[in-house]
Parts: C-alpha cells; structure tokens; sequence
C-alpha cells in the first residue's frame, strides 16, 4: 500500500503544506506553542531515547560486554517502552487524531496514514515483545540464548527505523497545524 510505514520516505509534498509554512526551527518560538505540545514532544524523545538504550545495550550483548544486569534492564526498559509506547497512540488514536483531523479537511490523508501506522506498529510491538520474552526464558533457562538475541537485536534495529519515520512524519503533520490553528486540546 502506499505510504506505508515500513517503505516510505517522508511525507507527500500534499500533506507537508503545513510543515513547510511552520519548519521544525521555528516551532519553539511560535506563539501557539504550547505546554501540551511540548510535553507531547518530550514523550516522543523519551521514546527515540529508550529505543536507542535498548539498542545499545544489544550491541554490547552481541560484543559481550554485558554485565549480570542485562535480563532484568532488558526486561524493565522493554516493558517499560512498549507499555508507554502503546498507551500513548491510544491516547492520539481515541482522543487527539479525531479533533485534529476537524482543524484542516487538506490532512485528513495525514491522519489516515499515521492512524494506519499505529496498527502496523502494533504488529512490531507484538513482535518486540515476543522475541525479548524468548530471550528472556532462555537466559532465565541457563542458554546464552545468542540465537534468539540475535533475532531480537534485528527487531529493535527495524523497529527503530520504523518508530522514527513514524514520528518524525507525526510531527510535521501535528505541531504545524497546532501552529497554524492554536489548538488548545487540554480537554
């Protein structure tokens, strides 16, 4: 299908009129910028930022340099994302995407594609979850389980690349159009 997550490379010059009127540098400073916004925004970092940590930390188990932690770091910091993560396009999906989608007819398509990624990223979630549960039995069962890691390692890899276009093309459609229209959506 079109635009889907896992092969597009941006936003379609249709669905970027607002984000090339309002370019990231601006945002900050733009008048309706508001706390919400920002907040929203932080909870996007968090998200790039835990993506990377868990990364990292497979890159050392791939080099061996773990330490004796790594199951239940693995384990805290997984489930901790993936909760997060899946709350948070729950929230969007039932309570922001509808009332942002009535500000300007010309993104609906936007909201439809960011919608369609919630659920493609919904299978990527199953999937993260399911492969570090298999690393974990294994650890927990005495397998060095480097096999299994391996596997896990790729779907972080790919989840990261996913997660990121996902954001990055959420936030040229929303932030833009929050500053086209002042959005005040605290209700």
């Amino acid at each position: 299908m079109k635009f889907d997550l896992e092969t597009r490379k941006g936003l379609p010059a249709e669905l970027r009129i607002l984000a090339d009127k309002y370019p990231k540098a601006i945002w900050n400073d733009h008048p309706n910028f508001n706390e919400l916004t920002s907040f929203w925004l932080e909870r996007h970092g968090m998200f790039r930022s835990l993506i990377a940590k868990i990364t990292d930390m497979g890159v050392d188990k791939l080099e061996n340099r773990t330490n004796k932690r790594f199951a239940p770091d693995l384990s805290r910091y997984s489930g901790f994302f993936l909760n997060q993560l899946h709350g948070h396009h729950s929230i969007e999906d039932e309570h922001y995407f509808p009332q942002f989608t009535k500000l300007d007819k010309r993104l609906v398509r936007g909201f439809e594609i960011l919608d369609r990624d919630h659920h493609s990223l919904d299978a990527h979630i199953h999937a993260f979850a399911t492969k570090t549960n298999a690393v974990l039995q294994a650890i927990q069962s005495g397998d060095k389980a480097s096999n299994a890691y391996g596997a896990l390692h790729e779907t972080h890899l790919k989840f990261a690349t996913f997660l990121e276009r996902h954001l990055q093309d959420e936030e040229e459609i929303i932030v833009p159009l929050i500053l086209e229209y002042g959005a005040d959506l605290q209700g």
